[in-house]
């Protein structure tokens, strides 16, 4: 599930009390390995607060706190260790990431974007999903598929108004406007894979990556973008594709009027000097990412502006996206007095039950680390190490999507990683043919309307049959896979 903002109801009480009864029964048993003493306590807290994130038993937040009251005082790890996994650099780089979201959302430079990408898309029902779903991808690459989705919402419910004038409340009308609700969901999701601070999922990846690889294999924002975009492009291409065949089909060519989004991109007029700072900011700030650290194309090494620094190693991609944000802290507004172009109030919105969620999975990984699971994981993983890593990694991929359908996809990846990263130490592979692969896949997961906020926000109006979704998101589920799969075999 993308951007896991939502608490658990009332429904099922009783899973409250099973998650620490499981964890009981679990550390109860006699650790498997005698040199690991603490190796059931770990596991019993493991599975503790999967069962309250698969099921949102209670909010996704208060699970966050299991491992810094239970990892100390189980002495499975040092409380000071414990809490510095909930103030990683990494989540700087999500804080700063969402200021900048915040500053776009509040200068309206994503309707513009968005009224400019659909006021120039063709006359056909197909053109104008494509041209929705290119729009709501682009977004998406920066900020959140949840916030995206709202933003184009009512464009798109726009759109569905005027075709029902042209078709009446028919079949083809409803059809028409299930395939652009879903295409507008689907489309955010993707678009969240492109970039390291486009979903969550990607950014607790590159923290746990970054913690055990980077010396041998470091990825930077750049690298990322190079091997993912292409990927998510394709598989929004073929998504488009799976959408026309599934629902659309011959329903596709109906024309319609286009006039509503023209009308909306001139009321907004010419651009004033907040819009144009605000872009200037977004801009440099993604190429002040991409040169951040040497690049190298084909035989061509080219360095990166941190290494004329004092201290390169210090500079982050966290530390651009705080300092790009503070800016905006301190330039006036020229349309709004007294305010600059970015105030707390907005600041205030950012989702600190998602950083919660970071810094417990965070130690969590810390905790497989210092009982020794990973480890014993790693003995038991050991026939895996003659088995292609082509199949391991289809195996990986369609485990994370099965789960991020019925679960938090930060839930998931958190869950997966430490397993990913034992397996690594068993075959002794490039850990990014493991470790990419599940963070990519877990952005999947369209068949549920649970399965994402996207998902479930469209799904809301009432157009959308299940049986529809299902059958066009499980086709896009093995789009995702195989072309991940390829992605990671090709990139790699």
């Amino acid at each position: 599930m993308q951007d896991s903002t939502v608490g658990a109801g009332n429904k099922h009480k009783w899973l409250v009390f099973a998650g620490p009864l499981l964890c009981l029964f679990i550390s109860q048993i006699p650790s498997p390995d005698p040199y690991y003493p603490t190796l059931s306590l770990m596991m019993g807290i493991t599975a503790w607060m999967a069962l309250w994130w698969i099921t949102e038993a209670v909010h996704i937040a208060v699970t966050a706190f299991i491992p810094f009251i239970f990892l100390p005082a189980t002495g499975i790890a040092d409380i000071k260790v414990v809490s510095a996994q909930y103030m990683d650099p990494v989540l700087f780089l999500f804080i700063g990431g969402f200021l900048l979201a915040f500053a776009i959302e509040k200068w309206g430079l994503h309707r513009r974007l968005a009224l400019s990408i659909l006021s120039s898309s063709g006359h056909t029902a197909s053109n104008i999903l494509l041209g929705i779903m290119f729009t709501s991808f682009l977004i998406s690459m920066w900020i959140s598929n949840t916030a995206t989705v709202m933003m184009l919402l009512s464009a798109v419910l726009a759109i569905i108004h005027q075709l029902r004038e042209h078709l009446g409340a028919t079949e083809t009308h409803r059809k028409v406007s299930t395939a652009l609700l879903i295409g507008l969901a689907y489309s955010a999701s993707i678009g969240g894979m492109s970039t390291l601070v486009g979903t969550p999922t990607n950014m607790i990846f590159y923290r746990a990556y970054n913690e055990q690889f980077a010396a041998q294999h470091p990825i930077h924002f750049s690298d990322w973008m190079l091997m993912a975009f292409p990927m998510a492009l394709c598989l929004l291409m073929m998504t488009w594709l799976i959408i026309r065949m599934t629902l659309l089909n011959r329903l596709g060519k109906i024309p319609f009027n286009k006039s509503i989004f023209k009308e909306q991109r001139k009321n907004l007029g010419a651009w004033n000097r907040d819009e144009k700072v605000v872009a200037v900011i977004f801009i440099a700030t993604a190429v002040l990412w991409f040169t951040r650290a040497d690049m190298e194309i084909g035989n061509r090494l080219f360095r990166g502006w941190a290494g004329y620094l004092p201290f390169p190693q210090q500079i982050q991609d966290s530390s651009i996206a705080i300092f790009m944000a503070m800016l905006l802290f301190f330039i006036p507004s020229s349309t709004e007095k007294n305010r600059n172009l970015l105030e707390w109030k907005e600041a205030s919105r950012l989702p600190y039950e998602i950083i919660l969620l970071f810094g417990s999975g965070f130690a969590l990984a810390k905790g497989f680390e210092t009982s020794g699971l990973s480890n014993w994981l790693a003995l038991h993983l050991h026939g895996l190490k003659n088995v292609s890593p082509v199949y391991v990694v289809l195996v990986i991929c369609m485990v994370v999507t099965v789960i991020s359908e019925f679960a938090s996809n930060v839930a998931s990846i958190q869950l997966v990683l430490p397993i990913l990263i034992s397996l690594q130490s068993v075959t002794q592979s490039d850990p990014r043919i493991f470790m990419v692969p599940a963070a990519l896949a877990a952005s999947l997961g369209f068949m549920l309307p649970v399965a994402t906020a996207p998902n479930t926000i469209v799904f809301s109006g009432g157009q959308i049959r299940v049986k529809e979704m299902v059958i066009a998101g499980l086709l896009v589920d093995l789009a995702g896979i195989l072309l991940i799969t390829l992605s990671v075999f090709f990139y790699i």
